[in-house]
């Protein structure tokens, strides 16, 4: 009788495919995980320079334009290396009105009418790059 002390050469190449089919989805994994990072750390930026305007107490954000990243940190503590970062960014911005409501319509004493309030809404478009972000925005006149 023979003993069999040995792998064959087509049980070894099977195990080597087997292994290698799975590294490979293990790789294409990690890839979409990065990208999926990637993409959520830009997001993520995006939303920091909408903080950027909102904390500016309405400087910002009611007309189109364009502007250096570096006017809107200018009121903030940030580090010098961020600050240089920052300066380096080109941002720009889009108001677009969406509805302006006036409260002095809604007043039924006519003498008073000129005491109403207007709200302005609109929308405020941030685009850094190829990235954009909105932000619905009240302003009260």
């Amino acid at each position: 009788m023979h003993k069999r002390e040995a792998f064959t050469l087509i049980e070894v190449m099977v195990a080597v495919m087997i292994v290698s089919v799975v590294i490979a989805a293990l790789l294409q994994m990690r890839g979409d995980t990065a990208n999926k990072f990637f993409n959520i750390k830009k997001m993520l930026y995006t939303t920091q320079y909408n903080s950027f305007l909102l904390a500016n107490d309405g400087k910002y954000g009611f007309e189109r334009s364009k502007l250096d990243m570096k006017r809107l940190v200018d009121d903030f503590k940030v580090e010098s290396d961020l600050r240089r970062k920052l300066s380096a960014l080109k941002v720009e911005l889009e108001y677009e009105k969406l509805q302006t409501i006036d409260t002095s319509k809604f007043n039924s004493d006519e003498q008073n009418s000129s005491t109403g309030i207007i709200f302005e809404i609109g929308k405020s478009i941030l685009k850094v790059g190829n990235e954009s972000s909105s932000l619905i925005r009240i302003r009260v006149q």
